[in-house]
């Protein structure tokens, strides 16, 4: 028996040696990530947090347990001797079970100190904002607590009393079973006795446990501000003057229980011990399930708005303050159906930015023009705005990704030292559309070709949305940069990314971390090779700081020296707001001041606060790690002008606001001016981006817009326009339509396209010409103080490879609806006139290779044939002229 119970040690001995060495190995390959990306100040304020707090719980855990078990092992019981093995059993010599339970007692107790280290490590967060918690200013009404203290104080406190609850009753149940196998409590012929030492141990057990509930009551107390109720989330009427009153007895009832059941056990009294306990329960029964349950019904119900109102108001108050709404600025918007041609031209911006390629058929249009060989993938379509030739245009763009699933040849050495990563980008005009339908390019091909002054100078993606877990650079076995006519081209890495493999050491524990020793037995790999690992931006920033929230949709930038940067938008967020109302993932705070760059080339990694004073979070996190974070101003000014504001939050914020932008109590109550987000075709309406002049504004700026209707109505009520330029990044207005007058919503719009003969006959030739008519999404645009309504029309043909391709734009405006080849022909349509012709700077038009200047010639001149036949001589004239220049262009070039 004791070589097994030797062999039992040795098991597990050997078990923890191995956990410990994988554990050492990925802290090794951790920190060495974490000094590579220059933030090891915050690796060892983590892991410190982690090792403190394990231990502290470890230590508490095993001084607790040990004690217990230490006492009961001094105990000894005349009965305890019946389960000693006297005689020789099976060639064994006689053993003492007694003594054999004792040493299980002690090495349990070990054995749950360890799991308490393991598991309270994971609440390090927790710990380092109970230590560096900030004041929020905003105190809850019922306790006049500052909110920090329900974000950073209380969450720790409710984790230390379970880790206590849990502790005492391992404790009981440990000392409980002690003493049963040891005699110390027998059950013989239905009797079961206990020893007077043992009940005096275990009843102070029992009473320390019982004195750990009245502080759970106590606690108890503020968690009735998270509590939800069919009118708000948060304290109730019923919960402050029936529950709040009933934990605070229940507090008091607890203590008095504990004493009065240690007392009554000691002094032997069956009756004196029960009734205690009994009390509790009643009042516990009596004063949290029914009293609150008949005032809530006989009183409260009947008199709901009345009671109930000063709740309602903190609920719209703390709800506001969560999604920050209190800071959307409401301003009315007095439509008028007087838009003229005028109007038009005077905000031609706007016009010509309207984005006309949806997001999934330009991705699968990209993915058949641009992906040039199977192995390169785009992931998804971002949009953006930049400087082109002068003037301010948004654009679409996709990154061009390396997809390891689709390499032509695996094997180790192709994914790990020849394709290491993606090359350049596709990048277009919003509205941009060719003869065929297809979309035009600013920047396309391999290696990147620009027509623009947005160039591309480094294309190379090592750090992307779609890598592989790790790559190894700078070997003696060239890195596959992107094909061509004459063959393959080859580079090396010139970075500065990823961790030297500088020893046998590195690349042996590298080897072992990534389960493949051919990196310690690979000759291609040199000393100054670098292995290049957390490749995936997400999992990158996540490593990084994982008390973030970070958003699933990463968009790429291009600098102003051409370089690559992708930039990812950082929330932060808890659950532990009073009285606001949680989304269905729990949360009911959320803020965006983090904006995360990642160098796609390097892997350089930073992160900008943009808004530290509006956010008690980000400012206590700054405060716990003051290297981390870095002021918007030292951004680059070529990457700040494109930071934008998210799409998630604004969709949290809009079904917020829908019902919060009620704030009177009545109002509420009775949903009098409930909104909601528009739906059409089984969807709801997505925010979209958009270059526009906001009412009253001074110019274009970019904006993230999304509509409103009244609920269960299809008429438009409000719009809500986020701003992303400049000082104006982050402010919120909702413009409101009068109560009085009838505005379109997507909806009716919708419907009145259907209802078109010539568009429903036109749709319904060409669903049965072999092609798939794909509606666009229905956008609404603010000009001036009209709305317009714009849906572009895809034909695809309807075998597998399909190709999109824009053929027609709806535009309606008031009671008219029309169909057009593109835009322009449209708003021509509906408001005769004739928009100014886009010029070609003189710069790009001599940058132009002869087949894209013969491409542009034949367009402009199908615009002017086009604009003849309609009789609008205006642009015909402009048109011609145009062509003109280009095929001036194009002579001269042929000519050199």
């Amino acid at each position: 028996m004791k070589r097994n119970v030797l062999f039992i040690v040795l098991i597990t001995a050997l078990l923890a040696l191995i956990v410990s060495f994988f554990t050492s190995l990925s802290f090794y390959t951790d920190w060495l990530f974490f000094k590579e990306v220059g933030y090891e100040a915050v690796f060892r304020k983590s892991f410190l947090a982690k090792v403190f707090t394990g231990l502290a719980a470890g230590g508490i855990a095993a001084l607790f347990l040990l004690i217990n078990i230490f006492i009961a092992n001094r105990q000894e019981f005349p009965q305890g001797r019946i389960y000693s093995i006297e005689k020789e059993l099976y060639g064994l010599k006689k053993f003492d079970m007694n003594r054999l339970i004792k040493h299980l007692g002690l090495y349990l107790s070990v054995l749950a100190a360890v799991v308490a280290v393991i598991a309270a490590g994971g609440y390090w967060k927790e710990v380092l904002l109970f230590m560096g918690a900030q004041p929020a200013g905003l105190a809850d009404p019922v306790f006049s607590r500052d909110v920090s203290f329900y974000l950073f104080r209380l969450p720790l406190i409710d984790s230390t009393n379970t880790f206590l609850s849990i502790l005492l009753l391992t404790g009981i149940v440990f000392t409980a079973l002690n003493y049963i196998l040891r005699g110390g409590i027998t059950y013989i012929e239905g009797l079961i006795t206990i020893d007077r030492r043992v009940k005096r141990h275990l009843a102070l057990l029992v009473s320390i446990w019982i004195v750990n509930l009245a502080l759970k009551f106590y606690l108890d107390r503020y968690a009735l501000l998270f509590n939800e109720h069919g009118v708000l989330y948060g304290a109730s009427y019923t919960d402050i003057n029936a529950r709040l009153l009933m934990l605070n007895v229940l507090t008091v009832v607890s203590l008095a229980t504990a004493v009065g059941f240690f007392v009554g056990v000691t002094k032997r009294s069956k009756y004196a011990a029960i009734l205690p306990l009994a009390i509790l329960g009643g009042v516990y029964f009596l004063g949290i399930s029914v009293y609150p349950s008949l005032l809530q019904n006989f009183k409260v119900s009947p008199n709901e708005i009345v009671l109930e109102k000063p709740y309602i108001e903190q609920h719209i108050k703390f709800t506001r303050y969560g999604y920050d709404l209190e800071r959307i600025q409401t301003e009315p918007f007095d439509v008028s159906e007087k838009l003229t041609f005028t109007d038009i031209n005077r905000n031609i911006s706007t016009i010509r930015n309207i984005r006309l390629w949806d997001e999934k058929p330009l991705l699968k249009t990209y993915s058949q023009l641009q992906q040039i060989r199977t192995y390169y993938k785009f992931v998804d379509v971002d949009n953006d705005r930049y400087d082109i030739e002068g003037k301010y245009t948004q654009v679409m763009l996709s990154p061009r990704e390396l997809s390891y699933e689709d390499l032509p040849g695996k094997s180790w050495i192709n994914e790990r030292l020849v394709f290491t990563h993606g090359i350049g980008l596709a990048m277009g005009p919003v509205s941009g559309i060719t003869r065929e339908g297809l979309p035009e390019f600013f920047i396309k091909d391999i290696p990147p070709v620009s027509t623009t002054n947005v160039k591309v100078t480094r294309p190379e993606i090592y750090y992307g949305e779609k890598p592989n877990d790790y790559v190894i650079v700078k070997t003696k076995v060239k890195e596959f940069s992107y094909p061509t006519t004459e063959g393959n081209i080859y580079t090396i890495y010139e970075g500065s990314g990823g961790i030297k493999l500088s020893s046998f050491i590195k690349r042996m524990l590298y080897a072992t971390y990534f389960g493949n020793f051919k990196i310690f037995l690979s000759t291609d790999i040199t000393s100054e090779s670098r292995i290049l690992y957390y490749r995936n931006i997400i999992e990158r920033v996540n490593t990084i700081a994982p008390f973030l929230l970070y958003d699933s949709d990463p968009y790429m930038v291009v600098s102003e020296k051409g370089r690559l940067y992708w930039i990812i938008d950082a929330y932060t967020f808890t659950d532990r707001l009073p009285y606001s109302k949680p989304l269905q993932q729990g949360i009911n705070y959320i803020r965006n001041p983090i904006k995360v760059v990642v160098d796609a080339y390097n892997g350089a990694t930073s992160f900008y606060i943009v808004d530290d004073d509006a956010d008690i979070i980000a400012r206590t996190y700054g405060k716990i790690f003051p290297t981390l974070f870095k002021p918007l101003s030292e951004m680059p000014d070529g990457l700040r002008k494109h930071i934008r504001y998210p799409r998630s939050l604004l969709r949290v914020q809009a079904k917020m606001f829908s019902l919060f932008h009620m704030t009177d109590p009545r109002v509420f109550y009775n949903k009098e001016d409930l909104w909601e987000i528009p739906v059409y075709k089984g969807k709801s309406m997505e925010p979209y981006y958009i270059i526009m002049k906001l009412p009253a504004g001074q110019e274009e700026e970019f904006v993230l817009l999304l509509p409103f209707t009244p609920s269960k109505r299809d008429n438009l009520a409000a719009w809500m326009a986020a701003r992303s330029d400049g000082d104006n990044y982050g402010k919120v207005v909702v413009y409101t339509f009068p109560r009085d007058r009838l505005v379109f919503g997507p909806r009716q719009v919708d419907a009145r396209i259907d209802q078109n003969a010539y568009i429903s006959q036109q749709l319904t030739l060409w669903g049965q010409s072999g092609s798939d008519v794909i509606r666009g999404s229905l956008l609404v645009i603010p000009i001036e103080r009209s709305l317009i309504y714009v849906q572009p029309l895809y034909l695809v043909a309807t075998d597998r490879v399909g190709l999109p391709e824009l053929r027609r734009v709806i535009v309606a405006y008031g009671n008219k609806v029309v169909m057009e080849d593109n835009l322009e022909a449209a708003l021509r349509k509906l408001f005769k006139g004739s928009l100014p012709v886009l010029k070609i700077p003189e710069r790009v038009v001599a940058e132009l290779s002869q087949q894209e200047l013969g491409r542009k010639a034949l367009e402009s001149l199908e615009k002017a044939r086009e604009a003849l036949r309609k009789e609008d001589w205006s642009a015909f004239g402009e048109y011609l002229k145009k062509t003109e220049e280009l095929l001036r262009e194009f002579s001269k070039q042929s000519g050199r």
